[in-house]
């Protein structure tokens, strides 16, 4: 039976803004700075107003003076504001395949040239005040495109101290036909190209429970495992489909302020649909359903009895099961399509599929979050052991092109909002995933937080907000067996500490120390977090002094002078 402390919150937390009135608790997380910016005069707002990340002492504006068709010029704006003496901040500037330099632009590194289109960047001394930098672009494609700028100060990685925006344009073949805006929810694969040279070796998930169920016609919420993802032996009547289901993104972890890694990845376990037509006469039907292979991306699909068929493609979408999901604005999932096939018989392979690369955020973010599914320290087939199989609630991350709706979760909705290039940390993607596994184990209960807003991810805050803010970084630690966190401008910030760290504010108040201590209590004395898991679904706490000294002992776990060694060592004494 669930034990719920005396002191607890109302059920929504009102949080008051200038023009809005938000009636839902909003846990912040990924924004978390690293340093208190000097003085209380920095008002640059990097997202929408409704979002709960930090005012930055930098910004950034990209504009152009008009929007190109194909073949025709225009000049590019890039606005960079400074509310603080800067003495290296990096503008990065990335523009895609459809959009490039004429030429070479005063005080910029000469622009590389890959698959996600040009880059270039630049160190400058920044004062406050305004500075226009301006570049030449020429339009060289038709379709959506998106143009990235990014400042951040090199020597003091944080939210508070970083920029980032985006222009999305859609070109078009014939003078004026250019519009704003991109539309990429359903779109078809991207070309397939040879694997970059950048490609990461694929990083192996131990699978530590069940695969999510596939989605078939009938399917409801997971209420079994998924079915082998290797077809059995195809018989004569049969026709099949199969091939490799892979994503071309760009990733903070590996990269740097002015180039994140070029990755080139397989697609983990997500819903496809094989439609077609049977007969040139017949209409549009769903052939087969399945999901890609786990760590390698691989599809099946096959036919009942159908010794030919007329037309048939495969449907992609950015779902595992009913586990998981990314959408669009509107809350549609987003889809990549491969070309038509016709009158095809026996088995049919299309080789590598690779999502559409205006999506390529949202496959990695769904793909992210299939790392944190195999090792999620669940008794049961759900998220947590709070749900039984059968009655499991999903995560949901909301992501779009150009977005400033992030970062954060929301209690009321039970949904991450992640913004433009939130996806590329796969360490912010899985911090707000830690926020809605804390809200699934506590059974939509939450601590009543304080002093959390804004928060830094090495300051002292409160317990309560020491508490919601280290469980998600240690979510993440724990998933990627590291102690570093990484921003989605390529930035990062090693948090690894003990008692001689300076930089990192002690005790339980501070997040830093509260992460680290709960994945080396998981690593070093609990054998894995299952248990402390299990714990944390019987009973909720409000601060790491409850969750240590209170309920540990209560279920077995360790809190003994070995846990209190560890403690001591991140400088949090009970």
């Amino acid at each position: 039976m669930s034990r719920i402390r005396v002191t607890r919150p109302v059920a929504l937390t009102a949080l008051a803004g200038v023009g809005a009135c938000l009636a839902v608790v909003v846990v912040p997380s990924a924004f978390a700075g690293t340093t208190t910016p000097a003085g209380s005069s920095c008002t640059i707002r990097p997202a929408a107003k409704s979002s709960e990340a930090p005012l930055s002492c930098l910004g950034v504006t990209a504009s152009l003076d008009h929007l190109p068709a194909v073949g025709e010029q225009a000049t590019l704006t890039v606005n960079v504001q400074a509310q603080a003496q800067v003495k290296h901040a990096g503008l990065a500037l990335q523009l895609p395949p459809s959009i490039r330099m004429t030429g070479e632009e005063s005080g910029f590194a000469t622009p590389t040239t890959d698959t996600f289109g040009q880059r270039t960047s630049q160190a400058l001394a920044l004062t406050p005040g305004t500075r226009a930098l301006k570049l030449k672009v020429k339009a060289v494609a038709a379709g959506p495109a998106q143009i990235q700028a990014d400042i951040s100060d090199i020597d003091r990685p944080d939210p508070r101290r970083a920029g980032h925006d985006s222009l999305e344009l859609t070109i078009g073949t014939a003078k004026g036909s250019s519009d704003k805006g991109v539309s990429v929810t359903k779109a078809d694969a991207a070309p397939s190209h040879a694997r970059g040279p950048r490609a990461r070796k694929p990083r192996l998930v131990a699978p530590k429970g069940l695969a999510p169920a596939p989605v078939s016609g009938r399917a409801s919420a997971a209420k079994a495992p998924a079915s082998p993802r290797a077809a059995a032996a195809t018989s004569n009547a049969q026709v099949c489909v199969n091939g490799t289901f892979r994503n071309r993104f760009q990733s903070a972890e590996g990269g740097s302020w002015n180039g994140k890694a070029n990755r080139d990845e397989p697609v983990s376990n997500v819903n496809i649909t094989l439609w077609g037509k049977p007969t040139a006469n017949s209409g549009t039907q769903k052939l087969a359903t399945g999901m890609t292979g786990n760590g390698d991306g691989k599809f099946n699909l096959c036919t009942p009895s159908t010794s030919v068929i007329s037309q048939a493609w495969v449907e992609f979408q950015t779902q595992a099961g009913r586990m998981w999901s990314v959408v669009d604005g509107n809350g549609r999932l987003y889809s990549t399509a491969t070309y038509s096939l016709n009158n095809i018989s026996g088995s049919t392979s299309l080789g590598n599929v690779y999502a559409n690369t205006g999506q390529s955020r949202a496959w990695h973010a769904v793909d992210t979050l299939n790392k944190l599914w195999w090792n999620r320290g669940a008794t049961t087939n759900c998220w947590a052991s709070s749900q039984q199989d059968g009655q499991c609630t999903p995560i949901t991350v909301q992501w779009y092109p150009g977005s400033t709706d992030g970062t954060y979760w929301t209690t009321n909705e039970d949904k991450i909002h992640l913004a433009d290039n939130d996806p590329d940390s796969e360490h912010t993607t899985i911090h707000e995933a830690g926020h809605a596994l804390m809200g699934k184990l506590y059974k939509n209960w939450w601590p009543n937080v304080s002093n959390c807003s804004p928060h830094y991810v090495n300051r002292t805050s409160s317990t309560s907000c020491g508490w919601t803010e280290g469980f998600a970084n240690a979510v993440a630690f724990h998933t990627f067996n590291d102690t570093t966190y990484y921003w989605g401008n390529g930035s990062s910030m090693n948090l690894a500490n003990d008692r001689s760290t300076n930089g990192i504010d002690p005790g339980d108040a501070c997040e830093a120390r509260v992460a680290t201590s709960l994945v080396d209590l998981w690593s070093q004395v609990d054998g894995g977090w299952t248990k402390s898991n299990t714990m944390m679904s019987r009973t909720w706490q409000s601060s790491f002094r409850e969750y240590f000294v209170d309920d540990r002992p209560d279920y077995g776990l360790d809190s003994g002078s070995t846990a209190r060694n560890i403690l001591y060592r991140h400088t949090i004494q009970y």
